[in-house]
Formats: C-alpha cells, sequence, structure tokens
C-alpha cells in the first residue's frame, strides 16, 4: 500500500551537465540518519539499461528509423510529460550519441531556462539543429528540463512502489543567481513532471549544508577562526558565489548567507568550447569553421579531452576524433592530438588567470554567444571573484568586524585593505581538477596577503544532492539552519523623477521566507476590470534599505525582471458607473517571499483587507528586445504634457459621442492640431502616446463616420500603439485593436484607405499573437505569390488595395513560422523584375532574412545556409545606386555572434568589401563585421517608423 506521509528526504541537483539525487530516510533519529545517492536507470547503449550515480543532463532525439523501438526499453512503462516527443533518449547514451551524430542533441536546458531573450516555453531545442535543413524534433528549455526530472520520478517510483517520489520531501537545487522567472519555470517544469509540491534551495548554501553535514562533530572546531567564507560553485553552465557568515549565538554556530552574485553563465561548457574552437582549427585549417551541429558533435569530444588532461593523474597528450556524417560517419573521421600543456594554460590562462583584486572584468569586449547562449563577455573567472567580494564589501567588512568583537584584533582589516573571505569552498565539475582549484586557492590568497583556509569538499559532483538533503534534515530541526532570508532586495519601478529612475523598496534583502510586509504609507488607485503591469528590478548589493523606501535606481546592480501582471476583477455593475468613468479601488501591496524561494505579491484593498488580487508574474510576456527608459509601471504617476485634457478633447470633438462633434474640419486638422497642442509628433513620448491610444480605442466604433474618420483613426491609433507592445496594458489594448481586424475597413474603394490600414497592423504587428498574424498572412498572400499578376481579379484588387503595403505588413510579421517566412522570401524573388516595387520587395527580404529579428524569436529565422543561397542575387546589382539593396545585404548579413544564425566567413568579407566598394556607411560595414547594437535611424529604417521616445530596440 502506498504510504499516506513522506518516508524520504528526497534532494534533486537539477545540474546543466548532470543530475543527481540523494535521499535519506525520516526517522526518529534522523540527525544521523544516513543520506544515500539514488542510482538512477539510464540507458548506455542500445538495449543496455544500467544504475549509474549521475544522469548526464543530455537529450538525444533519433532520426525516424534510426533506432529500433524495443533497444530503448526502459524498466518501466515511459510517461512522458506533456508536450514530449517520442523516443527521446535521455542521460548517459544521450550525451555518447550527441558526440557521434550532429544536430540532435539538447544540451545546457538548465542554461536556457534562464535565458530571458528567448521564449522558454517554445520548441528551440537542439538550438544547433536549424528548422530548415533538419527533420529533428524540437523541444521547449522547460520541457526538456521537466523530461530529466520526469525520468528521474519514474525511476524513483520503480524502485520505491509504496513511496512515490511526488509523495516525499522533495527539495530541487537552483543556481543562487537565478532571477524570478528562472525559478518560476523550475517549479513549471516540476510540475509537468508529476512534483506538485517541492521547495528550492540556492546551490551555494546546499554545499555548505553538506559541509556542514559531513564534519558536523568538528564544525565548530574548524570553523573557530573563520568569520566568513565564500561559496565559489562553478558547474557547466554557471559560475555561483555566495557569502556566508560564521558567528554564534548563545555559544551555539550559526550560518548566515549574507550576499549572492548575479546570473553569470560561465562554467565547464566554455571551457569546452574554447578547447573546441582549438580542435576545430587543427581539423579544418582557421578558413572553413565547421557548422554548429557539427561543433557541439566537437564539443562532446573536447569535454572528454578535457576532463582527462585536468584530471590528478593526466597523460601527456588526449586525441580528439570528429566522425564523418551519414554514410561517412568512420570512414570520414579525422583526428588530432590535445596535449596537457596547452590545455592546462587555455584552462589557467583564459579562465583562471592570476590577477589583481582590482581587475575588473571586461564587459565590453563582444560577449560569446555560440548556441545563442549569451555567455559572460569576460571568461576570466577570477575577475567576476574579486568583482563579487567588492560589490560586497560592507557587509564583509560588517562580518569582520562583528567577529572582532568576541576575538578583539585577531583579524584586522584595514580601510585600504579589501576585506577578503578567510576560507573558500570549492564546488562544481571544474574543481574535480586538483590544478583548478589550486590555481582559484593561489589567486584569492594572494589578495588576501596570507593563505586561505580550503574548507574540503569531499564529492563535488555530489556535494549539491547531498546538501539539499541535509537542507530538508535543517527543516525538521535536524541540523543547524543556515539563516539570511531573501539573497535579493526588490523594488517597483515608478519612473523617473529629472532623468533618475525610480524605484519603492517591496522586499529588503535579508527578509525571511513567509513573513509578509504591506507598503502600508504607500497606496495606489488602480482600475478594475483592466490588467495592470508592475515593473519590478532586483538587487544583491548589501545595501540596506527599508519596506517602501523610495530610492534611485542607478548603476549596473540592479537586474531587470520580467513583467508582474494582474487584472483586479470589479463586482460592480458597469451600469452604475457614469459614461467613461472607470471603476477604481485603492489598494497597497502584500509581497513575501514564499516557502519555495519564490516572490509573491497581492493587491490589497485598502477598504477591505479580505480583498485581495494575485500579481502573476508573466514570464511568457517577457519583453527582451526593449528597453523602457521611463514610465516603467502603470503604478506610475507618469509625466504627462500639462495639455493632455486639451489633447483628449480634441479627438473627443472628432471621435465622441455626440453627433455634432461630427464636423469634417474638425477630423481634418486633428492630426495638426494635437502636434500644436503637445509639440512635435516625433517627440510625444510613450506615456504620452498610450494616453491618446486609450481615448482613440474608447471611440473606435465612431471611426467609421466618413473616409476621413477612418484614415485619420487608423494613422494616429496606429502611431501611438507603435509597435504594439513594450508598455504597461499593451496586451490589453491589443485585445481591443484585435477585435476591429475582422470587422475590416468600411471605405474600401479607396486606395490610401487601404494603405493606412495595412500600415495600422504593421505598426501594431509586435503585439499580436502567432495565430493572428498567420490569419492576417492568410488574406494577404494570395496578392504577393507570383501567379496574383496573372488572375485578373487579384492583379486589379493588389493594386486597389495597396499592394506595396502588403508586402511591407508580411514582412512585419515576425512570429510565423519558419516555412511561411521561407515561402514569402521565395515569392518576393519571383516578383523582383517588377521594378515599380522594388524597394517594398528589397525592404521585405531584408526584414525577413535579417538575422536579428525586432520581437520575434531566433528560433524562426531563416538559417544562415538560406541567407547564403540568397545572397548572391543581391550581390548582381549596383548598391550605390541602389542603396536600399546593400541595406538588405547588411539584414541579412548582420553579426550575431551565435554560429546557428551568423553567415560564413567568406561571404561576410564579401558582402563587406562590395559595402565600401559601394561607398556605403561606415556604420552598415560595422554591422556586419562585429557585434553592433542598431542607432536610431537605422532601427527607423529595420522596423519602418521611429520608435517611440522612451522605448530602445536591444540585440
Amino acid at each position: 500500500m502506498p504510504s499516506s506521509s513522506p518516508r524520504y528526504l528526497v534532494g534533486i541537483d537539477l545540474g546543466t551537465t548532470h543530475t543527481v539525487v540523494a535521499y535519506s530516510e525520516i526517522t526518529d533519529t534522523l540527525e544521523t540518519s544516513p543520506m544515500h545517492i539514488f542510482e538512477i536507470d539510464q540507458l548506455i547503449a542500445p538495449g543496455e539499461v544500467a544504475r549509474k550515480p549521475l544522469l548526464p543532463s543530455f537529450r538525444y532525439h533519433p532520426a525516424e528509423g534510426e533506432m529500433d523501438a524495443t533497444q530503448l526499453v526502459l524498466p518501466w512503462n515511459t510517461e512522458p510529460v506533456k508536450g514530449e516527443i517520442p523516443h527521446v533518449i535521455i542521460g548517459e547514451f544521450a550525451r555518447e550519441l550527441g558526440a557521434k551524430v550532429e544536430g540532435r542533441q539538447v544540451v545546457s536546458a538548465k542554461s536556457w531556462l534562464s535565458h530571458q531573450h528567448v521564449d522558454r516555453n517554445e520548441a528551440i531545442l537542439p538550438w544547433s539543429s536549424t528548422a530548415s535543413t533538419s527533420d529533428v524534433k524540437k523541444v521547449s528549455p522547460v520541457i526538456a528540463s521537466a523530461s530529466y526530472l520526469n525520468h528521474v520520478r519514474q525511476a524513483w517510483d520503480y524502485h520505491h512502489k509504496h513511496d512515490k517520489l511526488a509523495q516525499q520531501e522533495v527539495v530541487i537545487t537552483v543556481p543562487a543567481s537565478f532571477d524570478e522567472s528562472a525559478r518560476a519555470l523550475t517549479l513549471e517544469a516540476a510540475e509537468l513532471a508529476g512534483l506538485k509540491k517541492v521547495l528550492l534551495l540556492e546551490e551555494p548554501q546546499a554545499v555548505c549544508y553538506d559541509w556542514y553535514a559531513q564534519n558536523r562533530q568538528q564544525a565548530d572546531e574548524l570553523l573557530k577562526d573563520i568569520p566568513l567564507l565564500m561559496v565559489c560553485d562553478v558547474g557547466g553552465g554557471t559560475t555561483d558565489l555566495s557569502l556566508i557568515k560564521v558567528g554564534s549565538d548563545q555559544g551555539k554556530l550559526t550560518l548566515d548567507r549574507i550576499g549572492v552574485g548575479d546570473h553569470l553563465m560561465l562554467g565547464g561548457d566554455n571551457l569546452d568550447l574554447a578547447l573546441a574552437h582549438v580542435a576545430e582549427q587543427r581539423l579544418h585549417g582557421e578558413s572553413k569553421k565547421l557548422s554548429p551541429a557539427a561543433l557541439s558533435k566537437l564539443i562532446q569530444q573536447t569535454r572528454k579531452v578535457k576532463e582527462k588532461l585536468l584530471s590528478g593523474n593526466a597523460p601527456d597528450n588526449a586525441k580528439v576524433t570528429m566522425l564523418g556524417s551519414g554514410s561517412r560517419l568512420i570512414g570520414g573521421a579525422k583526428s588530432i592530438e590535445l596535449n596537457r600543456e596547452e590545455v592546462h594554460s587555455i584552462a589557467l590562462d583564459g579562465f583562471f588567470p592570476i590577477t589583481e583584486f582590482t581587475d575588473q572584468p571586461n564587459q565590453r569586449q563582444a560577449a560569446m554567444v555560440e548556441f545563442g547562449l549569451p555567455y559572460a563577455a569576460d571568461p576570466a573567472i577570477s575577475k567576476h571573484v574579486a568583482q563579487f567580494i567588492d560589490l560586497h564589501d560592507n557587509v564583509c567588512r560588517e562580518a569582520f568586524n562583528d567577529f572582532n568583537l568576541h576575538h578583539p584584533d585577531s583579524i584586522i582589516i584595514n580601510d585600504d585593505q579589501p576585506a577578503i573571505p578567510v576560507a573558500v569552498l570549492l564546488n562544481g565539475g571544474v574543481f574535480n581538477s586538483p590544478l583548478l582549484s589550486a590555481r582559484t586557492l593561489d589567486i584569492i590568497s594572494r589578495w588576501r596577503g596570507t593563505a586561505v583556509t580550503e574548507l574540503k569538499n569531499l564529492h563535488p559532483d555530489l556535494a549539491v544532492a547531498f546538501g539539499a538533503v541535509a537542507y530538508a534534515k535543517a527543516r525538521h530541526g535536524a541540523q543547524l539552519k543556515i539563516g539570511g532570508g531573501s539573497a535579493r532586495s526588490f523594488f517597483l519601478t515608478i519612473g523617473e523623477n529629472k532623468g533618475t529612475k525610480q524605484g519603492i523598496c517591496l522586499l529588503p534583502k535579508g527578509i525571511e521566507e513567509g513573513i509578509e510586509v504591506t507598503l502600508t504609507h504607500r497606496k495606489f488607485a488602480l482600475t478594475l476590470g483592466e490588467p495592470v503591469r508592475f515593473n519590478l528590478v532586483s538587487s544583491t548589493d548589501d545595501k540596506h534599505h527599508e519596506v517602501g523606501e523610495l530610492i534611485e535606481i542607478v548603476g549596473d546592480g540592479y537586474v531587470s525582471l520580467p513583467p508582474f501582471i494582474a487584472t483586479l476583477d470589479s463586482e460592480r455593475d458597469r451600469s452604475e458607473l457614469a459614461a467613461n468613468q472607470k471603476d477604481r479601488e485603492e489598494v497597497t501591496l502584500a509581497c513575501q517571499l514564499t516557502e519555495v524561494g519564490t516572490l509573491q505579491i497581492e493587491a490589497v484593498s485598502l477598504s477591505d483587507n479580505n480583498k485581495r488580487w494575485k500579481v502573476e508574474f508573466a514570464i511568457r510576456k517577457d519583453l527582451a528586445r526593449l528597453n523602457r527608459n521611463n514610465g516603467d509601471s502603470t503604478l506610475a504617476e507618469s509625466e504627462l504634457p500639462a495639455r493632455m485634457p486639451d489633447a483628449i478633447d480634441a479627438i473627443k470633438k472628432v471621435f465622441g459621442g455626440s453627433k455634432n462633434t461630427d464636423n469634417n474640419k474638425a477630423v481634418k486638422t486633428l492630426r495638426n492640431d494635437l502636434d500644436k497642442i503637445l509639440g512635435k509628433r516625433d517627440n510625444w513620448e510613450t506615456p504620452c502616446l498610450r494616453e491618446l491610444a486609450n481615448a482613440l480605442l474608447e471611440s473606435k466604433k465612431r471611426r467609421r463616420r466618413s473616409d476621413l474618420h477612418e484614415r485619420n483613426w487608423l494613422k494616429l491609433t496606429g502611431f501611438t500603439m507603435r509597435p504594439g507592445f513594450g508598455y504597461p496594458a499593451d496586451d490589453y489594448r491589443i485585445e481591443q485593436i484585435w477585435q476591429l481586424y475582422q470587422h475590416g475597413i468600411q471605405f474600401d474603394t479607396n486606395t490610401q484607405t487601404w494603405c493606412d490600414w495595412w500600415t495600422f497592423w504593421r505598426r501594431v504587428a509586435g503585439g499580436l499573437t502567432q495565430e493572428q498574424q498567420l490569419l492576417i498572412y492568410k488574406d494577404i498572400a494570395k496578392y504577393i505569390t507570383p501567379g496574383a499578376s496573372r488572375n485578373a481579379k487579384l492583379n486589379k484588387e493588389l493594386q486597389e488595395r495597396s499592394y506595396e503595403d502588403m508586402v511591407r505588413l508580411a514582412a512585419s510579421l515576425e512570429h510565423l513560422p519558419f516555412d511561411k517566412k521561407l515561402q514569402l522570401i521565395e515569392w518576393l524573388f519571383g516578383r523582383l523584375q517588377k521594378a515599380q516595387y522594388a524597394q517594398a520587395h528589397w525592404w521585405a527580404i531584408g526584414r525577413i532574412a535579417t538575422r536579428t529579428p525586432f520581437y520575434g524569436n531566433n528560433h524562426n529565422l531563416l538559417s544562415a545556409e538560406h541567407v547564403s543561397y540568397c545572397l548572391p542575387e543581391l550581390m548582381s546589382y549596383d548598391w550605390r545606386k541602389e542603396p536600399y539593396i546593400g541595406f538588405a545585404a547588411v539584414m541579412m548579413t548582420r553579426m550575431t555572434g551565435d554560429r546557428t544564425l551568423d553567415i560564413n566567413d567568406e561571404l561576410r568579407q564579401q558582402v563587406i568589401n562590395k559595402l565600401k566598394q559601394s561607398k556605403a556607411p561606415e556604420s552598415w560595414i560595422e554591422m556586419v563585421s562585429e557585434v553592433k547594437i542598431l542607432t536610431e535611424d537605422e532601427t527607423k529604417r529595420v522596423f519602418g517608423d521611429a520608435l517611440p521616445s522612451g522605448l530602445r530596440l536591444i540585440g
């Protein structure tokens, strides 16, 4: 019979490279109850299953017919998570297959889970497999992470039929640097895997918990001269740093986490990649680069070489064998050797160089973005460690000062001397290498001027999982519990004051889990029945803040979070409200750090504390491609122009409900009138634009009074709503706008009205869903297909309905799936002979084939191979006479740093040479030759409009 109460404490280290599970039985003597590693059943070869202490966090997606299903059988009847693909292989066999076959292996799912510039619920992995050239089925980072947890759950349940994993106390570890979105997505992955009730624990804390559990009897003695220790956890995908203050309370040892580092995507994967670049040059020379899928395969080889040559008893050299592809799998193999000295040199000088404490990471150099992941710009881990300690100088000094109160003059830190931790606890697969462990200790000792103490970690690969179990024990009172509370302070951004962004402190750093704090002296009037967006930032710095404190948000120490969204449902009947009256509620905010380690916010009515609205974390609405320079929250009293009421009155005069407002003179002069009231239109800032959009949307039904009304409404609303996203409550506005599409235009015999109609949808396209964009595409595709000109009816309609604007709109639908984009660009190349539409066609080609989308996801882009196939057509034109073709080439070859997207170096150089010969602007040449942010003028060319003041394109 299944047990009704938990029998085990289970810790799961959901790692970038390995997943590890530890457990302990819940007994009356829990403090001494032994901890064990749960060995996980997995395929290690076709038809061969073995139990291993580590489950490699790798997936392999076999081709149809590649594997006999009977060779993939596990001991249990597989129950895939929702959204999973069939016949996926997980674990050791998946890792080995990835070193032999290109483009079918999913790696680093954990890193993707924290990557804010992609939709982590979209099927984008394996990243190195392009949609254009492969039949590889893909999954999302969330599904990939869930699949590892699901495999663990099924293996556990197979061996514990009466104590299913979902019924146990389960702790899953995450990097301390994981932001709120990555933590929430980890919980989502766990729920998909059937683990609906789990706790999250920071990995460096888990390492410390394990150390204490291993040294429980002598911990007081080992730590008696140590006021401050640092956990340095360098895993496969991240470098995770934490500071632990050592103290005492009534003679009993205390440990408190007082600082964590910001997210740093830098670890063993970067070293594997660096070695793969060396091997690639030797295998193929500097002139030829491997495909992304081939490089991914090579990395699995260099990973093995790294582990071998950095081990304690390393051989002199190790072989890297690059297998061929397809039928040439063996016959096409090439081999080179890497020797121990060069691997040591790359690891030590590249990643752990001896640096001064004052050396800061280089943020200006281009970050390595192979395979789409935004790795740290500077690979020198030693510099990042120094920066982390320096940023937490205040709390480090406080730890030493508190220690000196009980141990006078034992450790003196002068004002001009950095407060370096006395002891270091190293963890992560990188520190399986004695060489790298010794170098790290040597660097920190140099900074201190005296040797630091190493707290011995007996098992770097297992410590996090064991520590998760030790944490679970601590929750039962069976072990010392590390204090410290929230690792971050959270702030609600509320706009700007004299050019400086401001924020209100919601939760200060250090507050304990489960403690609700309310902003009692801060109140907000929110409109009921409409979505409200809360923009937050977090900080790990060691400044002390009070709840409700107003601060200036300046410097690089603040990390923007994806928005929180709330819709406050109204209990009042709308008929009770006067015309245009808003139903508002005065609220304050109640916040807490939940038991699972995530931020919870509720809007609480000031009139009735029981009336609460949950503020949901909008992970899927992460607008990663825009920075907002002002007006960051609907809670802000945004700085609107003084004459905004006059502007609203002018709109109501034209589009208001009363018939006597319907006069042709007012509608003709409305746009000029607004310019006179508010100033030059191009200078209207985003809060002003959206306030005007609200007024226009309220009167959308009256846009159909005349052709002039309709055209002006479309022009103004499109202008005030561009680019359709990026500002609070834009989702709600787009919902209202989309209702207009099925109605179409009223005055459909005027070509100019059609032009304004298509331009309107191009301007707001960024706010539309893929389904909505597909519907628009279906309606206009029939006019763009080359066969349209041979159909008399369609040919007549396309001229009447502003064909050129349809083309520009189609190219702006960035959420279209790959196959539609490929279809569209083939049609446009087929219509290039139509000289009258040349500029529109070339602009559209550049927009469709761009390497960096404006708002869409990278995984829907055309492949580098398709761009390379198209480029010769562009090269045959004179770009000096037709510069718009040159700009299309710039968009198609713009450097991203991601090998999956970038064209080959030979073609790139040809484009650069032609741009120089054509006297193209230097900024165009820079975009092709290096990773570069667009200027305002270039953004206008790409988008087809200037972005609103206050919105800036990034990436």
